[in-house]
This record gives structure tokens, C-alpha cells and sequence, in this order.
């Protein structure tokens, strides 16, 4: 996992290390993007999302759907997160911060892991109802999906308006 900078554009706003590791382990969402050779198009939709701390973040779906049949066709994804904005209608223009990052989704996880994951996405979402999403997740295993996806490089961008 990269932190790759050198290639934003505007390299007079890029987002320091350390805060594009506070984005990732503490974002609420991000889109998930993916090819649909399908259709010979893009495919994004916004989802919740966990960090491990380490190399990959994990999502979960149901077992079946469009963003599976399209990681199936092709694994390569990109994940954006957007962590705090402004409008600063005066000014024209916004505040923000984001962090774009490559990755490798992969799915058909052991089932140890898979849980593990659900873990952590309780302990990120539902910390305080911990007990009773452990029982649901353990009523529901069969019914979800893991998308593990492994962070190849990221890079992240900021606008602060003084």
C-alpha cells in the first residue's frame, strides 16, 4: 500500500499522510467504482466501508448483484472517500478533503474471515449495540457477501479556503 502523491496535479493541495490515514479509518463512506464489460460502461455506487489498519478495506452486499457480476468481469477498482467539505457560496468554491485509492477487490473469502470483517464493521458503525449486531450478523451470515479490496496505491487532495 502506497501513499502516491506525485501524481495529483494540483500538488498545491495534497492532503498529508497522516490525514488521509485519519480518512480511511474514520470516512463514513465511499464510492465504490468498478467496469461493467457488460455494458461497456462505469459503475459506482456509494458504501459503507471498513479499514483492517493494514492493506485493504472490506465492504459487504448481498450475495448476488451488479457490483459482484462486475468485480467478477474485472477486479480492478478504484474507492473514494470524502471526508469533510464546505461550500463557500461567496467565494464560489468548496472546501474538502478526499482520498482516491486503487485496488484489487476480491471476494469468495473464508468464512473466518468474513467474520472477522463483519467484526469490524460493527465495531466501526454500531459499536455501542456490539452484542446484538454480533447475533445479527450471525443470523445473517449466509445472506451477505465480503468484498475484500486490497489497496495497490492512494493519494489524497484538499482545499482549505483562508
Amino acid at each position: 500500500m502506497k501513499y502516491v502523491n506525485d501524481k495529483v496535479r494540483r500538488q498545491d493541495r495534497l492532503l498529508e499522510k497522516e490525514k488521509a490515514l485519519i480518512l480511511l479509518r474514520c470516512g463514513e463512506y465511499g464510492v465504490l467504482s468498478m467496469i461493467d464489460d457488460t455494458e461497456n460502461s462505469a459503475y459506482g455506487v456509494p458504501v459503507n466501508f471498513v479499514w483492517d489498519g493494514a492493506t485493504s478495506l472490506y465492504i459487504h452486499c448481498a450475495p448476488e448483484g451488479h457490483k459482484l457480476r462486475c468485480i467478477a468481469l474485472n477486479s480492478n477498482v478504484s474507492f473514494c472517500i470524502v471526508g469533510n467539505t464546505n461550500v463557500i457560496s461567496n467565494k464560489f468554491t468548496t472546501e474538502y478533503e478526499s482520498v482516491v485509492l486503487r485496488c484489487t477487490a476480491n471476494v469468495g473469502l473464508t468464512v473466518d474471515e468474513r467474520k472477522h470483517a463483519l467484526e469490524l464493521i460493527l465495531k466501526k458503525y454500531s459499536l455501542q449495540d456490539m452484542s446484538v449486531g454480533l447475533k445479527y450478523a450471525e443470523k445473517s451470515f449466509f445472506r451477505t457477501e465480503i468484498i475484500r479490496l486490497d489497496i495497490i496505491e492512494y493519494s489524497g487532495k484538499c482545499k482549505k479556503v483562508v
